[in-house]
């Protein structure tokens, strides 16, 4: 049986895609051949905006077709969870995406497919409106049908080549890194004990985002590739031994079944660490993040280990040397050196135990959204009671997201151990469990009170939920629950609301011609659907193109002593590094705030300011050269962080802007009530769909050039551009084909970015005309 996998493409490794059959938005459907099903939908059905996240929602939804021909809503919702659509809105791609579902178990009318609870308000709506709306802005008749029997099969020669060729270990040599796939676990070990120092990369989830965002680097990456001890699913008697390298999907599969299967009293620690799984990042990155590769991180904020440590489960281990076992508990959260891997060791499979009768597990976690984001604090508690009764014979509390380690309470546990589980019992633990998991007020990540409560929270949850099970087990062991405590037990469910929108008909005395009101699909809708439409970074290289990345502030108001470029310049395929003396006479413009600069020369006030640039022959050494730039500074003060502070140093933006409307002195005096109250709103972390990105091209006479930019201010772009190379506005063409995203972000800083990048490609292109003539170099920022 061949299973479709959505990933996310900027993770995803091509060296670990060998012998796998890849299929991309461009392959599945296209204008010139013919678009699939999902892509019409998507367009049609008004799904898509900008288009920038598109193709990611037509794959998504292309996979779970192709595994579930008819899936339901809640399917639907899992597989667009990994998904963002920030100007569309999720409406309308989740009405085409519904359009592939099978019916609902609701009563539907056979006559109208209207369900009869929204009859009634319908009716009424009718009755109130006549005949002048209509329910859908779409026909689904019209639609392409869905037939699976005219889909892709699996390529018959990558199948041929799994079955005959011999397996042998695969490696791929690039520029700086070395990338090995073994696929037997002996030649896993061999390579490992080489490399003792090279990660095991699975999923790539953890490894490929450190590489980009940290700058790490390993010059040897170990990616085991069907490797059977890695991927065993052992059913024991007193639990299940999972290999390493099932993924986090497989492994909610599995854990999915056992539950059905076993009693209930067997899979408190699986239910525990399903209930995570469902919101564990989406279902792109789930596909392919390993258990083996979650629990070796051990970030602070992981969703599982806090479950598997308060589970007993235990870690089965292998080197050239031999095989061993530890624990996963707080020793090895923490990374004890007694407790953890040695460099040559790996992680082949975890033993999760199951629970026992009387023993009860719980998973707690606060995120800012409930997939795809990170903890605010995480915990999994287990206590198991002597039996029948309520004497606490063994507990465990584990927190994560508190420090750099998944925290045990330790001491709080051996406290409790042998008391009953009452009221008191809880007031001790509360009171206690905040010197123990202790958070300090300068907490990296801040809202330190907020997670505070939560660790008090979390606890005060766990005994309601313990005592309700209880009460289950044994009614006499416990009194009965105040009524107000019941929506604490209460999970967040995400349900699937039903609503009823209509639309006005377009007048039938409207000529054809007439577009106005009229649910006309956006004139790229098929292309974004498609993956052809073309954004400023899909355009193709030019000859002799160049590449520019910035040196952006790490400080928010300090004086810039020296920037010093030469470990830069060392790198090979770095051809020069602007500052802004570069750009002296240029380094401003008209509309520019007072001192603010193109390229701060002397002072940065913010954090993010463009400080200098480098270019370079490729996108990737321009970007590795940025970071070798060192720029030392000199704090200045006051450092204005917050409105109070502007306030406290009289720092205000001038000149003043008002608007003025009658007397609001006066009209406070008649109102019947006045509110008063503060609210504080912090800054906000904005980020766009498509990043900046601008690509000159120089005529090469009297510095004409075409600038392709993705910005809401085509004009302000030009002018800025024309003020730099002291020419008029006429020589320079600037092309906005589409944006990918703005929300504002992109009407002045896309400007000056683009500023830069012409400076720079006239710059290299005088210079190039006294070495070669005809040749232009053309300046792309990514």
């Amino acid at each position: 049986m061949n299973i479709h996998y959505s990933a996310n493409a900027c993770l995803l490794s091509i060296c670990s895609l060998f012998g796998a059959a890849v299929t991309t938005v461009e392959g599945i459907g296209n204008t010139k051949t013919r678009i699939h099903p999902v892509q019409e939908r998507i367009a049609k059905c008004h799904g898509t905006q900008c288009g920038f996240c598109s193709p990611g929602m037509v794959m998504s939804l292309y996979s779970l077709l192709r595994n579930i021909p008819k899936p339901s809503m809640d399917q639907l919702m899992e597989a667009l969870g990994g998904n963002l659509c920030r100007c569309t809105g999720y409406r309308p791609i989740v009405d085409a995406c519904k359009t592939f579902c099978k019916a609902t178990d609701c009563c539907q009318s056979k006559e109208n497919g209207t369900c009869c609870l929204d009859q009634e308000e319908s009716e009424l709506l009718d009755s109130e409106l006549g005949n002048r709306t209509c329910e859908k802005l779409f026909q689904e008749e019209e639609f392409l049908p869905l037939d699976p029997t005219q889909e892709f099969i699996f390529p018959p020669e990558l199948m041929n080549r799994a079955e005959k060729q011999p397996k042998r270990t695969r490696v791929f040599y690039g520029e700086r890194i070395t990338w090995i796939s073994p696929v037997t676990l002996g030649g896993l070990l061999e390579v490992k004990a080489k490399y003792p120092d090279a990660p095991i990369v699975m999923g790539n989830t953890t490894v490929g985002p450190d590489m980009k965002f940290k700058g790490i680097f390993h010059p040897v990456i170990i990616s085991p590739d069907g490797i059977a001890e890695l991927n065993v699913v052992n059913y024991l008697d007193n639990g299940l031994t999972i290999g390493a390298g099932c993924s986090l999907a497989q492994l909610k599969d599995i854990l999915t079944d056992v539950v059905l299967d076993l009693p209930v009293e067997k899979t408190q620690t699986y239910q525990a660490l399903l209930k995570h799984l469902r919101t564990l990042a989406g279902s792109q990155i789930r596909n392919v993040a390993s258990l083996g590769g979650n629990i070796i991180s051990r970030h602070s904020t992981s969703d599982l280990n806090p479950l598997l440590a308060v589970g007993n489960c235990t870690l089965n281990l292998a080197s050239k040397d031999g095989k061993r076992q530890i624990p996963l508990n707080d020793q090895f959260l923490m990374r004890a050196q007694s407790s953890d891997l040695k460099p040559e060791e790996i992680l082949v499979s975890v033993n999760i135990p199951y629970s026992k009768k009387w023993e009860f597990v719980s998973a707690f976690r606060q995120a800012p959204r409930q997939q795809n984001a990170l903890a605010f604090v995480v915990s999994g508690m287990r206590v198991l009671f002597e039996e029948d009764t309520n004497i606490i014979k063994d507990i465990s509390i584990f927190y994560g997201g508190i420090g750099s380690t998944t925290v045990c309470a330790k001491k709080l546990c051996q406290k409790l151990t042998g008391r009953a589980w009452n009221e008191e019992m809880l007031g001790g633990a509360c009171r206690s469990v905040l010197d123990e998991v202790f958070l300090p007020a300068s907490a990296p990540g801040g809202m330190v009170e907020y997670k505070r409560s939560l660790i008090v929270s979390f606890l005060f949850k766990f005994y309601l939920e313990v005592l309700q099970n209880l009460k289950m087990m044994n009614p006499s062991l416990c009194p009965c629950l105040p009524a107000e405590y019941g929506s604490v037990l209460e999970d967040f469910h995400c349900k699937h609301y039903e609503t009823v929108l209509r639309y006005q008909k377009v007048d039938t005395k409207q000529f054809p011609q007439d577009p106005i009101g009229r649910p006309i699909m956006h004139q790229s809708g098929i292309k974004h659907a498609t993956g052809e439409a073309i954004y400023c970074d899909d355009m193709p290289a030019h000859d002799q193109e160049l590449f520019l990345a910035f040196v952006t502030s790490s400080r928010p108001h300090a004086k810039i002593v020296s920037i010093d470029t030469s470990e830069a310049l060392k790198l090979p395929g770095v051809i020069d590094v602007l500052i802004g003396k570069d750009l002296q006479g240029v380094n401003s413009f008209c509309e520019f705030p007072e001192n603010e600069e193109i390229l701060a020369t002397d002072e940065v006030f913010g954090v993010g300011q463009l400080v200098c640039a480098v270019i370079a022959d490729s996108d990737v050494k321009a970007k590795r050269a940025a970071g070798l730039v060192k720029i030392e500074y000199s704090d200045l003060k006051p450092l204005i962080l917050t409105i109070e502070d502007a306030i406290q140093h009289n720092s205000f933006f001038e000149p003043e802007r008002k608007i003025d409307y009658g007397d609001v002195d006066e009209a406070f005096k008649t109102v019947d009530q006045i509110l008063e109250g503060e609210i504080h709103i912090g800054g906000q972390e904005h980020f766009y769909m498509e990043t900046q990105s601008v690509l000159v091209v120089p005529y090469g006479e009297d510095k004409e050039m075409d600038v392709y930019v993705s910005t809401q201010h085509s004009k302000l772009a030009q002018d800025i551009v024309a003020s730099v190379l002291k020419v008029p506005s006429n020589k320079i063409m600037c092309h906005v084909k589409r944006v990918g995203g703005a929300f504002g972000g992109k009407t002045f800083k896309t400007g000056i970015m683009a500023a830069i990048t012409a400076f720079a490609a006239n710059k290299f292109n005088l210079q190039n005309k006294t070495k070669q003539k005809k040749k232009k170099p053309v300046m792309r920022k990514n």
